[in-house]
C-alpha cells in the first residue's frame, strides 16, 4: 500500500509540473479578427511561446500576440499582429508601400497593399510598430498607436486549428522582407 500512495503522489507531483511548465511557458490563441488574413482566418488556434522573448528581442515579421496598448481594459480581447518596425526606428507607408528607415519592404505575406498614408519619424524605445497582413482591415500601429514591450504576451509558434492550417507559423524575418536595412538588429 505504501508503494502504491507512493507512485500516486509521484503521479500527482509530476503531472502538476508539467500543467505549470505548460502554462508559463505555451498558450493556446484563438483568432478573434479577420486583420491577419490570408494567413490566419478567423477561428484559427494558434499555440504562442510566452518564454521566447526572454531570450531574445522582438523582431521583425515576427507575428506576435500582444494586449491591445489602447485599451484600459485587462480582459480586452488580444489581438494578433505582425512586428513591421523595431524601438528607434522610422516607418513610412505610401502608394501601397512600407519603408521602414527609408527602405521598402517586400512583404509576400500581405493580402493587399495597404490603402492610406501614415508615418512616424522614429517609434519610441521599447516600443514596436505592428500591422496586419489584410491592410486595408486592420486595427494597427497605422492608427496611431504602437505596442510597449509589456504588451506583448509571446510569439505565435504553431498552428494547431483547422487541420488545413496545421505547422509552424510563418514569421518572415529581415532577410525576407529586405535586402539591407541600416540600423536593424
Amino acid at each position: 500500500m505504501k508503494a502504491f500512495l507512493r507512485d500516486v503522489l509521484s503521479t500527482l507531483l509530476l503531472a502538476a509540473v508539467v500543467y505549470a511548465g505548460l502554462h508559463y511557458t505555451v498558450q493556446d490563441y484563438v483568432v478573434h479578427q479577420s486583420s491577419m488574413e490570408p494567413n490566419f482566418q478567423e477561428g484559427q488556434r494558434v499555440l504562442v511561446s510566452k518564454i521566447v522573448y526572454n531570450f531574445r528581442e522582438p523582431a521583425r515579421g515576427d507575428v506576435i500576440i500582444l494586449r491591445p496598448p489602447m485599451s484600459s481594459d485587462p480582459n480586452a480581447t488580444p489581438f494578433i499582429k505582425r512586428i513591421i518596425a523595431l524601438p528607434g526606428e522610422s516607418v513610412d507607408i505610401k502608394n501601397g508601400e512600407v519603408r521602414v528607415n527609408g527602405v521598402k519592404l517586400s512583404e509576400p505575406y500581405i493580402k493587399s497593399p495597404p490603402p492610406y498614408t501614415y508615418s512616424l519619424a522614429k517609434v519610441p524605445e521599447n516600443e514596436y510598430f505592428v500591422l496586419g497582413d489584410n491592410r486595408p482591415n486592420s486595427e494597427d500601429s497605422h492608427r496611431g498607436w504602437t505596442v510597449p514591450r509589456q504588451n506583448i504576451i509571446g510569439k505565435a509558434w504553431f498552428s494547431i486549428w483547422p487541420f488545413g492550417k496545421w505547422g509552424l507559423v510563418s514569421n518572415f524575418g529581415l532577410p525576407v522582407q529586405v535586402g539591407k536595412l541600416v540600423g536593424a538588429r
